[in-house]
């Protein structure tokens, strides 16, 4: 089963050097992970998705609760938050099929970023199903190249993940 976690972090060097090794010489798998600011400079938020059951999300969040550098854990249900991928999908669009590639992109609310002579590159924010989707429909035309992002998420409704709490 796979889990988001929600990781406060302080905007150090370092920090997702360590807490990468820290869960692989733990030996959990880590489906994907995205760091990024937050609205506090000194706090970098980092999004950790791990495959495993209940009692190695336990594991995972006891061993990341005892680096220094961690504020605060959070596990972001699905159905409680909102969770996106970016991916950029480089496609083989000669001339006579380049109208196709047009109408899936605009299907799938997609933008196409770069045209040329051979390509076309597709830009796609979505959730996992919708961007294995577009990348099933796009294999037709001949994926040259692709990269995806990790998940980022956040709580839905007024909660936050948060060092402090608002007064």
């Amino acid at each position: 089963m796979k889990h988001t976690l929600a990781v406060l972090v302080l905007n150090k060097p370092g920090v997702l050097a360590r807490i990468s090794g820290l869960l692989s010489r733990r030996v959990f798998n880590i489906e994907s992970i995205a760091a990024g600011y937050t609205e506090e400079p000194d706090i970098t938020r980092i999004t950790i998705v791990v495959n495993g059951d209940d009692r190695e999300l336990d594991q995972v969040v006891k061993q990341l609760s005892k680096l220094i550098d961690v504020i605060k854990i959070q596990e972001l249900h699905s159905s409680e938050s909102i969770e996106r991928e970016l991916a950029l999908i480089k496609v083989k669009a000669d001339p006579t099929r380049r109208s196709d590639i047009v109408d899936i992109v605009e299907i799938f609310r997609a933008n196409i970023v770069d045209v040329n002579r051979e390509t076309m590159v597709v830009e796609l924010t979505g959730d996992e199903e919708k961007i294995n989707a577009l990348c099933a429909v796009l294999e037709d035309h001949g994926i040259v190249e692709m990269v995806r992002t990790g998940k980022i998420a956040l709580c839905r409704g007024p909660g936050a993940t948060k060092y402090y709490q608002e007064q």
